[in-house]
């Protein structure tokens, strides 16, 4: 009797990785670029890559993950969760070669970034696409037969969140590897290699997910072949949604800009004189510090709910915050106790909203409108992350100016106003944002169905027509029409 019990729970989990894993390609591709800022400078000089082309090449991604979410959160609910994914997964191998493979004309500076901008657009939409429909996908699949009950939040957390933490881990240490192989003198090789390698995750995600059917909860519920009512989904869910999406907004403006300037941070605190093995050394350890803070949260939301879990990570994140803030100038000291402090920082960030967010979001909703709801909450979420990706500089600055006899203070600004943020998103998600059971999405159907149905809605028409059902309706419509 074990074996029969095992065998499909561990199908059950495959299939849920099948579906989140590509995120992976969220993390890498959102990591590498900041590596690879870091070699454009080194190669063409600050001048030519100054720090605008930087967050330009930066911000045309999450520019074109915004339209990605937003477009696939559309066609994950109306075409299904498999058309999204295949395609989404198409576009980030296709733009993950051709990025590349970048070069302007007569081989100019201005030009390359340019390409590279175009193409890190376009690898957006592929990447964002993955959320409302590889993530909404793995949530309905955490809920069916076969899956520990107790289990659910943490093997979609697993396949998630923790796949893109992996790949920022791995976006940094591609660059170290290469620049070992490589050497010095072809740091072009480097900076190529490392965005083209994103193409093998996407493909080996694309042949996985082949054979895959859609979830049971999308053909049970889905409004694919029905009117949606928008209004009345707005008037249920309207609040629900505008709280995760302000905590989304807050979470990716803090991380992001953290995470995709860890070269720059360690390279300042290296004195800019380092090798590149020192500060992509530097990146890997405190990337790696993503990794023990989803972990461990996958496992602490089971038990705490995501809503708690989210919380805590994010009051534990204000505290580290303030620490760094008020002992900047003793940790820049010691460059091993910076990178500890700094990493804990992260990882109590991906402890709760990083493991909770994309949770809340794909189990708050109905399934009816399920990649909609997460694509706009996801979607403002990367909204955050564009603005961060602007503000750190400005941040810092102005933080200068206002301390000018204090040499670090541009660098505390950040920690100071992450903090505080912190403390704001876990007041919102406290008094807005409700606590999600176990089998949750089930038992939410039920209640939406009742809801629509109160509200003169014919739910009769929701969930994907089998062969058997168009045959029934064939033969009906012919037996009225003998009549």
């Amino acid at each position: 009797m074990s074996e029969v019990v095992k065998k499909p729970s561990l199908s059950q989990v495959s299939l849920i990785f099948a579906c989140g894993t590509a995120l992976f390609s969220d993390g890498y591709a959102n990591g590498v670029i900041g590596l690879v800022n870091t070699l454009l400078k080194r190669i063409y000089g600050k001048e030519q890559v100054d720090v605008n082309y930087s967050n330009t090449i930066s911000s045309v991604a999450f520019a074109g993950t915004v339209v990605g979410m937003l477009s696939f959160g559309y066609l994950s609910d109306r075409m299904g969760r498999k058309f999204g994914m295949m395609l989404a997964t198409g576009i980030v191998a296709f733009f993950s070669l051709l990025s590349s493979a970048s070069s302007g004309a007569q081989h100019s500076v201005h030009g390359l970034l340019a390409m590279l901008s175009f193409c890190r657009f376009f690898l957006g939409i592929g990447v964002g696409a993955e959320y409302p429909c590889g993530s909404v996908a793995a949530s309905e699949q955490s809920e069916e037969p076969g899956i520990n009950k107790n289990a659910q939040h943490r093997w979609f957390a697993l396949a998630t969140n923790t796949m893109i933490d992996f790949g920022f881990v791995v976006s940094s240490f591609v660059p170290l590897v290469l620049f070992w192989i490589f050497g010095e003198n072809h740091l072009r090789a480097v900076w190529r290699i490392s965005l083209g390698l994103g193409f093998i995750p996407a493909i080996a995600v694309l042949l996985w997910r082949l054979k895959m059917e859609e979830p049971a909860r999308y053909k049970k519920d889905s409004m694919a072949n029905a009117k949606v009512p928008y209004m009345l989904i707005f008037k249920r869910y309207g609040v629900r949604l505008a709280a995760i999406s302000v905590t989304w907004f807050v979470y990716d403006f803090i991380t992001y800009p953290f995470g995709l300037y860890s070269s720059t941070v360690t390279d300042t605190i290296t004195g800019g004189n380092s090798s590149l093995s020192v500060v992509f050394g530097w990146s890997v350890v405190i990337n790696l510090f993503y990794i023990p803070g989803t972990v461990i949260g996958a496992f602490v939301v089971d038990f705490l709910g995501p809503k708690y879990t989210m919380i805590t990570g994010l009051l534990c994140q204000a505290v580290i915050g303030f620490i760094m803030s008020g002992l900047y100038n003793q940790l820049v000291n010691h460059i091993a106790a910076f990178a500890i402090v700094y990493g804990i920082f992260l990882s109590f960030g991906e402890l709760g909203p990083g493991n909770c967010l994309g949770m809340l979001a794909a189990k708050s909703g109905p399934t009816a409108v399920r990649g909609q709801f997460y694509g706009v909450a996801a979607a403002i979420g990367k909204i955050g992350a564009f603005a961060g990706t602007w503000a750190w500089q400005s941040i810092i600055d102005d933080f200068a100016q206002r301390h000018p006899n204090d040499p670090n203070a541009g660098q505390t600004g950040p920690f100071w106003i992450g903090s505080g943020l912190a403390i704001f998103s876990a007041i919102i998600t406290f008094f807005f944002i409700s606590p999600l059971s176990h089998d949750g999405m089930e038992k939410e159907d039920q209640e939406f169905r009742e809801y629509l149905e109160a509200n003169g809605y014919d739910t009769a028409q929701m969930g994907l027509r089998t062969e058997s059902d168009t045959l029934s309706t064939a033969s009906d419509e012919k037996k009225e029409i003998a009549v």
